[in-house]
């Protein structure tokens, strides 16, 4: 059975992604390599699981280190109402990014961030 609203994916922000690369090849034996493409490390997924891969890539905006959880949401309008409904917090409103994506970063309500993400422009 699929997963309603699973992780499409998470992010780790560090202050140096070469050794956090590292550290998460040398502890966890993951296949970690840099993309050219996207200029960060990947982590891929495991292979025929419903599992999601992530990114790693060194902080430039942000002061401290983060990770990211990213959610896959069919309506990311109507779960950022649920979100304030049920004690969460609406850090970024829903936004286009490059590619069509939209997210919406959030806080549960003791805080921590996540984010959600839907593959098309909100019909709204």
């Amino acid at each position: 059975m699929e997963p309603k609203n699973p992780v499409a994916f998470w992010e780790l922000a560090s202050n140096d992604s070469d050794k956090s690369a590292e550290f998460f090849r040398k502890v966890f034996d993951w296949k970690v390599e840099f993309s050219e493409k996207l200029g960060f490390y990947e982590v891929p997924a495991a292979e025929g699981t419903n599992a999601s891969g992530g990114y790693i890539f060194t902080l430039k905006q942000a002061r401290l280190p983060f990770l990211t959880v990213y959610i896959f949401v069919s309506d990311i309008e109507a779960r950022a109402e649920r979100i304030k409904e049920f004690g969460g917090a609406i850090i970024e409103s829903p936004h286009e990014m490059p590619g069509g994506y939209w997210i919406c970063l959030f806080n549960e309500p003791s805080g921590v961030t996540f984010a959600m993400i839907q593959s098309r422009k909100p019909t709204n």
